[in-house]
């Protein structure tokens, strides 16, 4: 390490501008750049002081992109804020901006996925498939269970 604490904190500045950061990406940042432990106290409060590191905007972002992007449900969007120990306040927080009709649509489309890659023809084999599926996803299986019910019908 070649470097004081303000050229620390500008290289910290630049990794959170790229992208949102949770307090857990940045000390590990930290730790990788070999960063002294004396220094990161105050480096984590000018990083939030200047809004580059913001652990409810983090959250909501998260939730947001891996609902859009990869089809994610509470319980994996939730379980993986809290690999990023995001408090349970910000979890819930981030969770509101999933919208439930989005939300169930996208549990739906999931299931007649599912649904039409296989093969079985056992009924109950079926259905223990889809919903080991929808769960590996992040859904919950009283929903999962609501829409196979609803499918069915």
């Amino acid at each position: 390490m070649d470097f004081g604490p303000k050229e620390a904190l500008e290289k910290l500045r630049k990794y959170c501008a790229y992208q949102e950061r949770s307090h857990a990406d940045v000390s590990q940042k930290m730790w990788d750049l070999e960063i002294p432990s004396e220094w990161k106290d105050d480096i984590v409060l000018g990083l939030m002081k200047e809004n580059f590191l913001n652990e409810e905007r983090f959250a909501r972002t998260y939730a947001r992109g891996k609902f859009k992007i990869k089809k994610w449900g509470k319980v994996k969007i939730t379980h993986g804020l809290k690999k990023h120990e995001v408090s349970k306040k910000c979890i819930q927080l981030a969770l509101t901006e999933i919208d439930q009709d989005d939300y169930l649509r996208v549990l739906k489309d999931t299931i007649e996925l599912k649904l039409s890659q296989l093969k079985e023809k056992n009924h109950w084999k079926r259905r223990s498939a889809i919903c080991r599926f929808a769960a590996q996803r992040g859904f919950e299986s009283s929903l999962i269970n609501e829409q196979l019910n609803s499918l069915q019908s």
